[in-house]
């Protein structure tokens, strides 16, 4: 079976940077429903139409294709006040908390005595990638995962922007 429109693909995945620096790689197999349902990036959905199983892909990827931009405006310096004791660089916080009217999730960046500095952007935004795909199996999808628009494996992939 080829991969196409509601098939569940399975696939090893490797992202790296345009110099072939590796940034992540799956440790097991990622699942994921082919065919527009948007959880996988839409120019690596495009390139694994019609592969089969055994079959690898790579494509680069500019900013805009990948996960955006980086932006500016995405950055949030805040009072260290606002914030538990324990706050750490790395942690993740809704922005909605802290008085957002977007549905974004802010990461720490820097930790200062008075200051926490948030930042909103995926942290590969503005980066151009290389994405390298195996695939493995793929098989029709079930009523249920066409409805619901995902796999229902537990290995299933969201690689997206996030909001």
């Amino acid at each position: 079976m080829r991969v196409a429109k509601n098939t569940i693909v399975s696939l090893d995945i490797e992202i790296a940077d345009i110099w072939g620096n590796a940034i992540q790689r799956s440790e097991e197999p990622v699942q994921y429903l082919h065919g527009g349902f948007g959880d996988i990036l839409p120019a690596v959905e495009a390139v694994l139409e019609g592969k089969a199983p055994r079959e690898r892909v790579e494509v680069r990827l500019e900013p805009e294709e990948a996960f955006g931009d980086y932006d500016d405006g995405l950055l949030r310096v805040e009072p260290r006040s606002r914030f538990p004791d324990t706050i750490e660089t790395g942690m993740r916080f809704d922005g909605a908390a802290l008085g957002e009217e977007e549905d974004l999730i802010f990461s720490v960046t820097d930790v200062a005595d008075d200051k926490v500095v948030l930042d909103a952007n995926h942290p590969l935004a503005g980066m151009a990638l290389k994405v390298s795909c195996t695939v493995g199996e793929v098989r029709p999808a079930t009523e249920a995962e066409i409805r619901n628009g995902a796999a229902d494996q537990p290995g299933s992939v969201i690689l997206r922007v996030l909001p």
